[in-house]
Formats: C-alpha cells, structure tokens, sequence
C-alpha cells in the first residue's frame, strides 16, 4: 500500500492491500484491481515475490535462505523442515529441499525463455522481459496474476503462449515429488546398466488422475461451449479445442483464461467449478481438494459398492487415516464453501449465486479464475473472500488441527453400532 507501488505514487487502500497480499501468498490471482495498470514495477515486483514465496512453501524459502546465510540446522529445524517437505527420513530433507528449489529454478527460467518469443515482439525487449518472467512464475506456481486487462484472451489463437503456461501449470500442480520421481526413472532408463524401478502409487495416481481430468475437462467444456457465441463459437475448430484445453488446465488452479469466463453457459460454469474444486496433487503449488483425494473417494465408493471392506489401488491397500483424511477434506472444503456462499450471497443479494459460488470456489481451492465480479465486491465480501483464500491455502484438516491440538489419547474403546446409511 506504500505509494511506490502503485501506478498513482499515493499512498493505497489498506483492504485492497491486504486482498492482493493474500491472494498472492496463497498462490491465487484474484483481484480487486487491474494488476497492470494499478500497481507500479514495484508493486508488481513485489507480487512475483509474495507468489513466489507462497508456491514454494514458507519453510522451504525460510530453510533455503539460512542454507545460503551458512547457518547449522538443530534438531528441531531438520524436524521442522522433514514434516514440511513429507520427506521420508531428516537426513534427506535438505537434499529434497535444494532439488525443490533447484525444479522451480529450472522450469520457471524455461518459462521466461518461451515466453520471449511471445511478448518481445509485441512489447520491446525491457517490457516483454518482465512480463515473461511475470506470467512464468505466476503460470509454474499455479498463481493467476496477469498484467494484461483481458488475461490471456488477446492470445486465445497463440499456440505458443497456450503450451507454454499450460505446460508450467500441469508440471507445477502435480508436485516436486512426481518430478523428481520421472527425473529419476529417465536417468535410470538413460544410463548404461538400468535397474528395475517401478513407479510409487503416489505418482501413478497423480499422473493417472490428472490426465484423465484434463482430457475429460477439455472435452466436456469444448461440447458445452462450441455453440456458445459468448466463448468457443467464434474460433474455429482447432482453436476451439485449443481454448477448451487451456480451460481445462487452468481450473486446475491457475487463473489465466483465453475466453470470458462471465459468457460461459450454466453447464460450462458447472464443469469449471468441480474442476476448480478438486483442484491440483498433493506437494505441488495448487490448491483444491487434491486428485489423490478424489481418487481415494472414488476407490472407497467403488470398494463400498462391490462390498468389500478394504480400500485397493494399483494392488495396495489404502490404510483407515487416509481415507477418513479424504472424508474430512471433502467436508470440511465443501462446508468453508457453502459458508462463503451464503454469506457473501446475504451481503450482495443483487449478484447471481452461480457467479458467488464460482467466486468463492475459484478463492478456496486458490485458482483464481472470476466471471468478473471481484471487483465489485463490498468491503465484508472481500473480507470473507480473503479468510476463504487463507482456508482453501492452508488446507481445512491442518487449520482445524492447529485450532483444536493434537487429540489425547485414551485406552476407551466403544462397543460398535449399527446405522442405516444410503
């Protein structure tokens, strides 16, 4: 809010500071102002910045920082960092963390290179620099800030621009650990004595989910929209695919958009929304209720149906606390949601419910896409949109788990009842 870092040099509104910062932090791209044209090179600066930090992790930048500063880790520190990263043992967690930094490092400078070819002619060379390395960061990290009024729409017949961010978005909200695990499958295919090395389960029903989303996303949004005069109907048929397929990756919790997400039929805001709330995979830069979640609901359901007791996937059983996690994730998501909703839908009665739900679903599972109504949003709106971003980052489990402690234990075991379920 300090008048560098905004395009007027006076001094900014404190709640549209703190709306930008959060969406920002929690990796989301909403916003109630122009990004472009309200903040300065600074402002915008500082937003890379903030996105940056929150696609990284707070840990893993606090941890990469005291590594560059040459500070010795205690005990408590390699804790810290082990239960942050979901890494197996302590001893491997700073490796882990330098490899994280080192992918994003990668990926992101792969982006900016790309996107020179994309904005250097349109923009000149100092301007289309940044924004390369603007959108490459925001796209990698799943975040949806543009500096372009109209997103990415100008573009919607790129295919260049359309492959690079999708291709940042979907290799940024499958996780370091699914890129480190084909890092190293490759390596053991490239060298001269390869060993058997079979995939985890993590990373076949990350990898499997996710393809099997994008595909059936592009298809359902390209059959409910090509007609749509709004949307696809203008475009011809491989720039109709093209714009479905960039839709489809972007509700996975990325922001950008190549149509007008206000022209969008009932049925394609319908679609987009469950997308949006599944959102991307456990350990990438995304939010949302995870493809590992869904796919494990989608198991029980199965194994539920056939009246078998145990939960299977890929020929491995799935343990009780995982899927009472995905049980509680669901719930808890869908409770945060239908809570936004309401009170935001109480606070503004003139706008449509389908453009609030999509607002507050592309707010908690961090996405970022808007049918144009952020802006408009009274000061509580905006308020119960932030608290809804900060929920949808920091996961619903881990806050309520944080708000009430860990559970005490006790040695009383209940007698088993039976209800009728269904």
């Amino acid at each position: 809010m300090l008048p560098f870092s905004l395009s007027a040099r006076t001094w900014g509104n404190p709640l549209t500071a703190l709306f930008t910062s959060t969406s920002a932090v929690c990796v989301t791209g909403l916003s109630v102002v122009d990004v472009g044209k309200f903040y300065s090179f600074w402002g915008q600066f500082i937003i890379v910045l903030l996105v940056q930090v929150g696609g990284l992790g707070y840990m893993t930048v606090t941890t990469f920082l005291l590594l560059l500063l040459g500070r010795k880790f205690r005990l408590k520190d390699k804790l810290a960092l082990q239960q942050s990263l979901d890494a197996s043992g302590i001893a491997g967690a700073v490796p882990l963390l330098k490899s994280i930094v080192a992918t994003t490092a990668l990926f992101e400078i792969t982006g900016i290179f790309l996107l020179l070819f994309v904005f250097v002619p349109d923009l000149g060379w100092s301007q289309g620099l940044w924004f390369a390395l603007f959108h490459s960061v925001n796209a990698f990290n799943n975040a949806g800030f543009g500096l372009l009024s109209d997103s990415f729409v100008r573009y919607v017949n790129s295919p260049v621009l359309n492959f690079i961010i999708t291709f940042l978005i979907i290799w940024g909200g499958m996780g370091y650990q699914v890129i480190q695990e084909l890092y190293l499958w490759i390596g053991n295919r490239l060298s001269k004595y390869p060993l058997r090395r079979d995939f985890s389960v993590h990373f076949r029903v990350v990898t499997s989910t996710t393809i099997f989303l994008l595909i059936l996303g592009t298809a359902l949004l390209f059959f409910t929209e090509h007609h749509n005069p709004g949307t696809l109907a203008p475009l011809n048929f491989p720039d109709q695919v093209m714009a479905a397929w960039f839709q489809s990756v972007t509700t996975r919790t990325a922001g950008f958009n190549t149509i007008n997400n206000g022209e969008l039929t009932v049925a394609g805001l319908f679609i987009s929304i469950i997308l949006m709330f599944i959102g991307a995979s456990p350990g990438g830069t995304g939010g949302g209720i995870k493809t590992t979640t869904l796919r494990i609901l989608a198991n029980s359901t199965r194994s539920a149906l056939q009246g078998r007791e145990e939960v299977i996937c890929y020929k491995r059983q799935i343990p009780l606390p995982l899927i009472l996690k995905a049980i509680g994730v669901l719930f808890g998501s869908f409770m945060v949601i239908c809570i936004s909703a309401i009170l935001i839908s109480l606070s503004q009665p003139n706008i449509d419910f389908d453009s609030i739900l999509f607002e507050v679903v592309s707010a908690f599972a961090t996405v970022g896409l808007s049918t144009g109504i952020t802006a408009s949003l009274t000061p509580l709106s905006q308020l119960i949109i932030i608290t809804t971003m900060y929920v949808g980052r920091v996961g619903v489990i881990l806050l309520m788990s944080a708000i009430l402690g860990d559970p005490k234990p006790t040695s009383i075991d209940y007698p088993e009842q039976n209800l009728l379920v269904g």
